[in-house]
């Protein structure tokens, strides 16, 4: 081939080839400036957690929920009984393209097939089962309860079960005598971890959730993988973010957010009580969502009106859900945008519930000399730092070097 032959071959070929490259270099420009961001973003888990009694129910909510959510929670007491129905919906949910969390509220001895399922569960849904939902609100029972009552109910109408917790509590004369804030946490350690069983998902290796609303630092020590902070209650939706977000962070945990209403009617008779809005639930999702939650739940209890086959969900939530799922596919740059950059460092074991300043340490105890101190200094800092405030714990396990870039102790006074 001449030399002018094959310099016209080279042209005819390397014309095309700078044109491919320059229209390739013009759309890899004019990607937008989040481009890195969306490479690396993560979709959080969002789903809605079902707590109706029938499988049949739980297929309706599947139905009408499974375009907008990638998980379904089901947290049906009554189902978690049953072996057949459970299955029936964790098929039924996978085959409609979801991810499932399965609730048992304990280890039941009445219903032996539970533990042998956790490796049935692991070898029919592989990843698809995320894990198990196991207990529920322990902290928030810690420091709620009537321990008095609860002990000497368990001594006299169980006593086969008081054997088991002698450990766990002091004898006295009203059995709930408890020496110090460390015996209280040690105590509090011992009771979920040798009679929740959460070895036997740790054995497996299968994620553990909870949600709770009180005590999350503690919780996580216990051994749980994911806590779910519950916003509702009228509680102060930061504080308690901050509280969960800090203790998953320092702790190398998840964390998510579970949805509930704002308030319950007392009665546990009467289901009625104040129920979120669309646009109030959808407020809870997206700040969720720039928090970094790595799991959203709408919380779908009790039934309310009578006979909504959805629980209190009407559709107004269920379009807000909508929003929210269009919300995660177009803005994925906002996903954990405000992250804990400073930190409000909390004595020690200090096991106190801080939804309000006369709220309890532990159940045992009411408000001490330092609650009114850590109660002025939190709401000076969230004027400051507002969701970027995490709560942590002064522990010497967890070391916060580097962390945060600002750590407030509960004695500062500045």
């Amino acid at each position: 081939m001449s030399s002018i032959r094959k310099s016209i071959f080279i042209l005819k070929w390397i014309f095309p080839l700078i044109l491919f490259i320059s229209l390739v270099l013009t759309v890899v420009i004019r990607l937008p400036n989040n481009s890195e961001n969306s490479e690396n973003y993560v979709e959080p888990y969002f789903g809605v957690s079902f707590c109706g009694d029938t499988a049949e129910a739980a297929k309706l909510l599947i139905d009408k929920t499974k375009d907008y959510t990638n998980l379904f929670v089901l947290q049906s007491g009554p189902i978690s009984k049953n072996e057949t129905a459970t299955n029936e919906v964790c098929d039924y949910a996978v085959d409609a393209g979801l991810d499932v969390i399965v609730f048992f509220g304990w280890f039941d001895p009445d219903y032996p097939w539970q533990i042998p399922w956790l490796d049935f569960a692991k070898d029919r849904w592989g990843n698809d089962f995320l894990g198990l939902y196991l207990f529920d609100e322990p902290g928030g029972i810690q420091v709620d309860y009537n321990w008095s009552y609860i002990f000497h109910h368990i001594k006299n109408v169980a006593p086969e079960f008081y054997q088991t917790i002698e450990d766990y509590i002091q004898e006295s004369a009203d059995q709930t005598v408890i020496r110090d804030y460390e015996e209280a946490k040690e105590r509090y350690l011992e009771y979920l971890i040798a009679h929740i069983q959460l070895d036997e998902l740790i054995d497996r290796s299968i994620t553990s959730f909870t949600s709770d609303y009180a005590l999350y630092w503690f919780d996580y020590l216990s051994g749980y993988d994911t806590i779910f902070v519950q916003l509702g209650w009228n509680h102060n939706i930061q504080k308690h973010i901050g509280l969960c977000r800090g203790a998953a962070n320092v702790q190398q945990k998840d964390w998510g957010t579970i949805i509930v209403w704002n308030d319950r009617n007392p009665d546990p008779k009467i289901n009625n009580g104040t129920y979120k809005t669309g646009p109030e639930m959808l407020y809870n999702m997206l700040i969720s969502y720039e928090a970094g939650a790595d799991y959203i739940i709408i919380f779908d209890y009790p039934t309310d009106p009578p006979g909504n086959p959805y629980g209190i969900l009407t559709e107004e939530h269920f379009e807000a859900m909508q929003k929210f799922w269009k919300y995660m596919q177009q803005k994925p740059e906002e996903y954990g945008k405000t992250t804990g950059q400073a930190a409000l460092l909390l004595p020690e074991n200090y096991g106190w519930g801080m939804r309000r300043i006369d709220d309890r340490i532990w159940g045992y105890w009411g408000p001490d000399e330092l609650s009114r101190q850590i109660w002025t200094l939190y709401h000076k800092l969230l004027t400051q730092y507002g969701l970027a405030l995490d709560i942590v714990y002064d522990d010497p396990d967890f070391p916060l070097k580097g962390v945060y870039q600002e750590i407030y102790y509960w004695n500062y006074t500045g």
